[in-house]
């Protein structure tokens, strides 16, 4: 299988790494400035169990030939617009596109621009982030990559896809209701980048300040009323459980956007907060935590 990796920061990096040791066609599409990162230096990952270092398969948009059996999303949300253009002549009659992105807005965008025969659902939960010198750094032995058909209908072609991933040396699930997955995935990430970023903090410094567990379960509340509202079928062992790991004070969490802010970077504030904002306006649902979240991410980013 001939497989495309859009993007190779912490997530692409990482899977798209694990597929290329395992023996797989891979090649990264990646901006000017990373190839040339990739070509003096070699793709570069630090794990719990020690540093290895890869010579990747690198194309960028100009030089990009042929068409692929998978392409695997793995750029931030914001960036979805220039990929699309980025990807689109390694796109043929039998490509499908696998998103790992934030969020759900990118399923419609994807499906609108390529047709909705071609877009898988795909999500990873994985602690990784690009170090100093932009080595993959993986934090913690979690590594699990999720993906499926949208409509359940795992056919032959998700079939293929599956023995190609699993293969991968990564924990890998074959969902038969990825749906559920990518709604549970925006509520656990929604609430922690929402509550990270509004209190500045992590979820230890959250929770042990006074109002912070209540400012976490108000924000927990909101999303998943608004997901429910949205069409996702509530699952309370699986809801359950994201709320008990988001409010356990011993374990220190933090999200992805709130380590982009920190840094002073762009971050998907439209794509994780904002979307949610108008999915709740369509219902008439009233989320004055997630509002306060929204005009403060807003700030932020007047403030660049």
């Amino acid at each position: 299988m001939r497989i495309l990796m859009a993007g190779a920061g912490a997530t692409g990096g990482y899977f798209g790494a694990r597929l290329a040791q395992a023996g797989q066609d891979v090649t990264f599409l990646v901006r000017e400035r990373r190839y040339q990162q990739l070509q003096a230096s070699g793709l570069v990952l630090q794990t719990p169990q020690g540093t290895e270092t890869l010579q990747p398969q690198l194309a960028q948009a100009s030089s990009l030939t042929g068409h692929y059996d998978l392409i695997i999303v793995t750029v931030k949300s914001f960036a979805l617009d220039q990929v699309m253009e980025d990807i689109a002549p390694a796109v043929g009659p039998e490509t499908l596109i696998m998103p790992i992105l934030n969020g759900l807005r990118h399923i419609a965008t994807l499906q609108q621009r390529f047709g909705e025969d071609k877009v898988i659902g795909g999500l990873c939960k994985i602690n990784a982030t690009l170090g100093d010198n932009s080595e993959v750094i993986q934090m913690t032995p979690l590594h699990q990559l999720y993906y499926g058909a949208l409509d359940g209908n795992n056919d032959a072609r998700l079939q293929r896809v599956d023995a190609v991933l699993r293969d991968c040396q990564v924990d890998t699930r074959f969902s038969d209701n990825i749906m559920d997955e990518l709604w549970e995935k925006w509520l656990l990430l929604s609430t922690l980048g929402a509550v990270c970023c509004l209190a500045r903090g992590n979820t230890q410094q959250i929770l042990t300040s006074r109002g912070g567990e209540a400012l976490l379960q108000g924000v927990f509340s909101e999303i998943l009323s608004v997901i429910t509202a949205e069409g996702y079928q509530t699952r309370p062992a699986a809801t359950a459980r994201i709320l008990e790991l988001l409010s356990d004070p011993a374990t220190p969490m933090t999200s992805s956007m709130y380590r982009d802010l920190t840094q002073g970077f762009d971050i998907e504030a439209d794509q994780v907060i904002g979307d949610l904002l108008l999915r709740a306006k369509r219902h008439s649902l009233a989320t004055p935590l997630l509002n306060a979240v929204d005009v403060n991410l807003q700030v932020y980013l007047q403030q660049r």
